[in-house]
């Protein structure tokens, strides 16, 4: 007991601080992207008309180049600038020595050693007082195009063509062909002369990076001035490329008249403070409502990960004026989530991700009314995807009502259509065509994080996959005993809203471990029984086995780990009774094991494992009757579903008493349709049949 309380409470402890990393972990990636600069709340386009009023500039203010003019002119400084290098002196000191060495370890294998040493001291004189460079350092002024250096000596910086100095390569080849007449070119090459070279003109990067910096930063940035209440553009003009110019100069001097100090910590610990609640918000609907989804990290890191994605996306565009945030396929999260969880989260999270997006927008609302209602269509077109074509189906509504809600949003604003942005309409088209990519995207998570959605459980569900086709052919009865389990949970499914498809296709998978012993269950029996040899304590081992063979067999045929745990749970850790009666009834006077008789569990843990158990146990037990009424069938529901409540089996799961009652109700139901008596067809008299 004592160690089942300490492994809670460590269970505790770490979902704890799994939910404290998903809010702290998701508030800083979404505030680190988030733009804080001050900008005007204008959307403008070039060549597209200004939609707004008469602006007029409230002071005077430079019109600044754009960035590509800038970039030029920056490309063409850094083209001319001419960097900074140092001598060091001690670098041909250093080579004298070293032709000491190369001499006296020379000195009886050439002739004239001394008049080649002293030949080489000579040009090396000569090389170092040109100035060498690596080979890396003369590299990089060929590629950027440095025609000139300037030289530091003496406190003395004089500029010198970058052609009068020599490369070590260079340098090696004159000192080898200098004078071929008087000394041969072999015996210097044989002398290893590489080794006397090294650059000796050092570049001086402090000196180099502030005066580049200086020249950089004295750039003229501005091609012209717009004077206090000048006129900048009035409603319906275009928006040519010079009046952007000037709006975007606008844009700049209204960030520069706030000082650093007061836009970055205040809009900083703001936009902190706000996703901050927002993903507090979220742990806590999911802790309230939803607290399934904590059972693993995955469906977490999913709710989470995905929106903070498609924010950093958003503010991507944003903070660069990359293309229009409206081609952002921002349903897709709530498609994502509504299949693979359900609506009522995705459409929490696609509101909260929206209004996040909405605060670094120059038209929030306009932003946020057309993304959350386009939202809740995508919701409720998906409650369940079985076909490939039904992403293809919603994105083409979504992007038709994103056009009728701009559409009526303009007239309702503007009173006309005229003046409406056409461009808007083919964001919608782009973000319409994105929204296809959902069902790959589907396949993807489904892999990273072990997902199942309902295309997958609608495949599975084939009954001619291996596993099944074998099924039937080996274990009959065990096949059609699946199949009516199947029919009977996903119509109860249906009923009280849990995920039909999902039991349906669990239903068709939770006995396959009856495959490795077929004959030892009783609907695959054709009358005689393998038990009348084997006591209940190894008969009891035969039938409990087939829940370990399931997950085995699940495993070999890589069945997901969802429908895995309906094979785990569909008895949950109920008793072999039949096996248990009978060795209490042979031991009256022996204390039973029951540990021997019952089940490995777990218990069901959603209401879609809940259903799954209750069909299979009604269905099986009702193999047994002995007569088909109105009377046994609802006696034999009741008693089977209620013993199972009484026993526990249902305490971990969300399933209420109000979905059980109507559980019973459709088992009852369609127990009477699978069982109903046929009526006895007339025989003819003899006198008719004469």
């Amino acid at each position: 007991m004592a160690k089942a309380s300490k492994s809670q409470k460590t269970a505790r402890r770490n979902l704890l601080l799994f939910k404290a990393a998903l809010v702290i972990i998701s508030t800083i990636v979404i505030v680190w992207f988030m733009p804080r600069n001050s900008s005007s709340t204008y959307k403008y386009e070039v060549d597209a008309p200004w939609r707004y009023g008469l602006l007029i500039s409230d002071y005077r203010f430079p019109i600044y180049k754009s960035d590509a003019e800038m970039k030029k002119m920056q490309d063409s400084i850094r083209r001319s600038f001419q960097p900074y290098f140092k001598v060091d002196k001690s670098v041909r000191k250093r080579m004298q020595d070293t032709l000491y060495y190369i001499m006296s370890k020379n000195d009886k294998k050439i002739q004239n050693i001394q008049a080649y040493g002293a030949h080489i001291s000579n040009l090396l004189d000569t090389i170092y007082a040109r100035g060498m460079l690596s080979m890396p350092a003369y590299n990089k002024l060929q590629e950027d195009g440095n025609s000139n250096i300037r030289i530091i000596d003496n406190n003395t910086a004089t500029s010198i063509p970058v052609a009068k100095v020599l490369s070590t390569k260079q340098a090696y080849h004159y000192l080898v062909h200098a004078d071929t007449v008087m000394y041969s070119r072999i015996v210097l090459q044989n002398m290893n002369l590489n080794c006397l070279l090294a650059g000796n003109l050092v570049l001086d990067e402090k000196k180099n990076d502030s005066e580049l910096q200086y020249q950089l930063s004295h750039m003229d940035g501005a091609d012209g001035i717009v004077q206090r209440d000048e006129q900048i553009i009035d409603r319906g003009e275009i928006v040519t490329q010079e009046k952007y110019k000037i709006l975007k100069s606008l844009e700049r001097e209204l960030a520069k008249h706030q000082t650093e100090e007061t836009i970055i910590p205040y809009s900083l610990i703001g936009q902190t403070v706000f996703v901050l609640v927002i993903m507090c918000i979220l742990v806590v609907y999911l802790t309230l409502f939803r607290k399934d989804y904590f059972d693993t990290y995955q469906p977490g890191i999913l709710l989470f990960g995905f929106p903070v994605l498609f924010c950093m996306v958003a503010f991507f565009m944003v903070s660069h004026n990359f293309l229009n945030v409206f081609m952002i396929p921002c349903c897709m999260v709530p498609i994502v989530i509504r299949v693979f969880m359900d609506s009522r989260t995705a459409f929490m999270f696609h509101t909260a991700m929206v209004i996040i997006i909405s605060l670094t927008l120059h038209f929030p609302y306009e932003f946020m009314i057309l993304q959350l209602t386009t939202g809740m269509i995508a919701i409720q077109t998906l409650r369940e995807l079985s076909q490939r074509s039904q992403i293809i189906h919603t994105a083409a509504l979504i992007t038709l009502f994103y056009i009728v809600f701009y559409s009526a949003y303009e007239l309702l604003l503007e009173n006309t259509y005229v003046k409406a942005d056409r461009s808007m309409y083919y964001y919608f088209i782009i973000n319409g065509i994105l929204l296809i990519f959902t069902y790959p995207l589907l396949w993807l998570l489904e892999k990273t994080f072990g997902f199942v959605s309902d295309v997958t459980l609608v495949e599975l569900s084939n009954i001619n996959n291996p596993i099944l086709q074998r099924m039937s052919e080996i274990a009959p009865g065990t096949f059609q005993h699946s199949l009516q389990v199947s029919n009977l949970g996903s119509e109860v499914a249906k009923k009280i809203g849990a995920r039909s498809q999902l039991v349906r296709t669990a239903a068709l998978y939770h006995d396959i471990g009856k495959l490795e012993r077929p004959v030892f269950f009783t609907e695959n029996q054709s009358g005689v029984s393998p038990h009348k040899h084997l006591s209940s304590q190894k008969s009891a081992e035969v039938i409990i086995a087939h829940i370990a063979n399931g997950l085995s067999l699940a495993d070999r045929n890589n069945i997901p780990q969802l429908i895995k745990k309906f094979i785990a749970s569909h008895h949950g850790t109920g008793m072999t009774k039949y096996f248990y009666i009978t060795y209490k009834n042979d031991h009256p006077d022996e204390q039973v094991d029951e540990s021997i008789f019952r089940y490995p569990g777990p218990n069901p843990s959603t209401k879609e494992e809940a259903i799954l158990m209750m069909a299979d146990a009604v269905e099986a037990a009702s193999r047994s009757l002995s007569e088909y009424t109105e009377e046994s069938i609802s006696s034999l529901v009741d008693r089977i579903v209620d013993s199972q409540i009484q026993e526990g089996y249902f305490a971990e799961c969300d399933i209420t008493f109000r979905e059980i009652a109507i559980a019973k109700d459709v088992f009852k139901e369609k127990l009477k349709i699978v069982y109903h008596t046929r009526i006895s067809y007339p025989e003819l008299n003899k006198d008719n049949e004469k």
